[in-house]
């Protein structure tokens, strides 16, 4: 049976996240002790004890995510799961994906992730630029509204993440206007992210161009699984693309709905979140409606159980 694999980004992050599949399965704990001896501070501990602030901030976030989203496949694999047909990661996720891909090295994403963040922070400092989730408008109307709040200063849809919710980023006076807009053109909710950078906006340009001289000195190799990229919905295996990939995602919006159906028109059938939380299973219910195609998560024991049965694989 024909499936897929996505990685969760920023915003999946929580206190004691991992704590479930941990318990069952040694391999999680080893993965964020190998990512610490990268970082040079206890990764697991920051993420089972906090402070939710520091987690939160995005330099820290980064090789939280990528790490628990490569400890669940790890996981995966040791029970004797399958290669996806196809991968795909929203937003970080991607490096996720590269490195289960085996496209980068673990260690290696470890310290590019946590580089990127550095990078994305010191582009934008915290509480100059925001973010905002924006419920109930269509697509289009949530750009209009944001040319129209703009007023000379930056902010644009920066995640399509599905039918009917939209994500802008940009300067901190700019996303207020827009919210107070949409909420005037009916949106139904306007919610504020707890976010320390405004990913996927303009803002992050002088980070891009950081970040692309930074990945000149990355090693990409032929992966053995095809990744889409959400930034032009498209597989990219050299790795000048892969490179010109990562860096437009950086001030280019995340397109999670496009990604999600040209997943399943590829042929997947099953679809599942690697990584903490359910945020992307949640999001891919509302794009994919087809009862055929199932939609799973892996947070435990059991729920890795019922992702190989339906998969196809493993014990």
């Amino acid at each position: 049976m024909s499936f897929a694999f996505v990685f969760p980004g920023q915003g999946s992050q929580s206190v004691g996240m991992m704590r479930a599949l941990a318990a069952a399965e040694p391999i999680v704990e080893q993965t964020f002790a190998e990512a610490s001896e990268v970082l040079g501070y206890d990764l697991w501990k920051l993420c089972q004890e906090g402070p939710e602030e520091q987690l939160g901030a995005t330099e820290r976030t980064q090789p939280a995510m990528l790490t628990a989203g490569v400890a669940t496949w790890r996981v995966w694999r040791k029970h004797g799961g399958g290669l996806p047909a196809a991968m795909a990661g929203h937003s970080l996720g991607e490096y996720s994906a590269l490195v289960c891909a085996e496209v980068l090295d673990f260690r290696t994403a470890v310290d590019l992730v946590r580089f990127r963040g550095e990078a994305m922070q010191a582009a934008v400092p915290v509480g100059q630029g925001a973010m905002a989730a924006i419920l109930g408008l269509e697509d289009a109307d949530v750009e209009a509204a944001c040319r129209e709040a703009a007023h000379g200063e930056v902010v644009q849809a920066a995640n399509f993440n599905s039918p009917g919710q939209v994500v802008i980023a940009g300067a901190a006076a700019a996303v207020e206007r827009a919210i107070e807009l949409l909420k005037a053109r009916g949106a139904k909710r306007a919610i504020k992210l707890p976010v320390s950078v405004p990913s996927h906006s303009a803002l992050m340009q002088p980070a891009a161009e950081r970040f692309a001289k930074h990945l000149e000195t990355i090693e990409f190799r032929a992966g053995n699984v095809r990744d889409i990229y959400t930034v032009d919905v498209r597989k990219h295996g050299a790795p000048s693309d892969i490179r010109r990939a990562l860096v437009e995602q950086l001030v280019k919006p995340v397109r999670w709905t496009q990604t999600i159906q040209a997943i399943v028109a590829s042929g997947a059938r099953t679809i599942v979140e690697c990584g903490p939380g359910r945020v992307l299973t949640g999001l891919n219910r509302r794009i994919e409606k087809n009862k055929e195609i199932e939609v799973l998560a892996i947070e435990d024991g059991d729920s890795l159980q019922r992702a190989l049965q339906a998969c196809g694989s493993g014990t």
